[in-house]
């Protein structure tokens, strides 16, 4: 399975529409989609669905206008199809190479353990292959539940998860531990999986999803979500967390370079629930990585800190507050599709 910075040709949204979550608050998070293709299309293509064809020929023409006006790299390739919502993170296409050769696997997605609505979604890759957005790589299924954000690689044949997300009942209840290593090793090329058994963030529906928590930022480096308010509910879970990510090693038996993300200002809800706002939810592209921020003091240092992770890459800021109104962000609503598979 390719690292996240890995060339790509193109980036999958799954845009929102009224029959989804949005509804009472569309005009708000489309806002938010589009600054994310925005700042998708100065450095690659889109693949976007929607299942309001009048919407989403209204969002393709206009974001392909704007591309063409400001002479930049990217298009937008789209098709109407179904969809439960937009965690496209999720229900999108997992890349794999092998001998050279890119294929998409189209694992099963039962949103999160059967905690939503999901057939549209399971089917939508299918569609879109169908369509020819995915051009001629192949398409494969796998009868396995496993979603995009539940998994890092590192490129060279390590998986970074949690143990809460892969071991949940409700996705793959008839495999042990050893049976999902086992998948993943026929399915990604899994060499070793590296489980990390705490780490949680209030509000999040996907039982721990990894890019929620810690990311791959090269082979031998960790980004990770460290809470340093001792009075906060999150403080002992990240506490142990970062115990974890300290003991692991890479796969030449070396200590992993370790990055602590800022904690961000805790965000509420109209109900008053606490939001999953968190800064590992960034999106490695070309040339640049989109950051998630949140209106709150603790912006300008994520920034920073990206910038010192990532030097060679432009750091974009998307204000993603909109989207953690529905438990999710940047990371979650994306998905990569590696080089030379999207080709408008």
């Amino acid at each position: 399975m390719p690292a996240e910075w890995a060339p790509q040709s193109a980036v999958m949204l799954t845009w929102p529409h009224a029959g989804t979550d949005w509804q009472d608050s569309l005009d708000t998070v489309e806002s938010a989609f589009r600054d994310i293709a925005k700042a998708v299309l100065r450095h690659e293509h889109l693949v976007l669905s929607c299942e309001e064809a009048d919407r989403l020929s209204r969002v393709r023409d206009s974001l392909n206008a704007w591309a063409q006006a400001n002479a930049l790299p990217g298009r937008v390739q789209a098709t109407a199809a179904p969809a439960n919502d937009t965690w496209a993170r999720d229900h999108g296409p997992i890349a794999v190479e092998e001998d050279g050769q890119v294929q998409l696997l189209d694992f099963r997605f039962n949103a999160w353990g059967d905690k939503f609505e999901w057939r549209k979604d399971d089917a939508l890759n299918r569609l879109l292959s169908e369509a020819g957005l995915f051009g001629r790589t192949p398409l494969t299924a796998v009868d396995f539940v496993l979603e995009g954000g539940s998994i890092e690689s590192d490129g060279q044949g390590t998986i970074l998860t949690t143990s809460e997300c892969l071991m949940a009942t409700a996705r793959n209840p008839d495999l042990d531990r050893s049976g999902i290593e086992g998948m993943l090793a026929r399915t990604l090329g899994a060499e070793r999986v590296l489980w990390l058994n705490h780490g949680y963030l209030a509000g999040d529906d996907t039982d721990s999803h990894i890019d929620t928590l810690a990311r791959f930022c090269a082979p031998d480096h960790i980004a990770y979500v460290a809470c340093d308010d001792q009075e906060d509910e999150h403080y002992p879970a990240l506490q142990a967390m970062a115990d974890e990510l300290r003991q692991f090693r890479t796969a030449d038996d070396r200590p992993y370079r370790l990055t602590a993300l800022p904690w961000p200002q805790a965000c509420y809800g109209e109900d008053g629930e606490r939001l999953p706002a968190t800064y590992a939810n960034f999106l490695i592209i070309n040339d640049a990585v989109l950051l998630p921020v949140y209106d709150v003091p603790q912006d300008d240092e994520a920034i920073r800190v990206l910038g010192d992770i990532f030097p060679d890459r432009e750091i974009i800021p998307i204000n993603c507050r909109p989207l953690i109104e529905q438990h999710g962000s940047l990371h979650c609503v994306t998905m990569q599709v590696p080089a030379g598979v999207v080709t408008p």
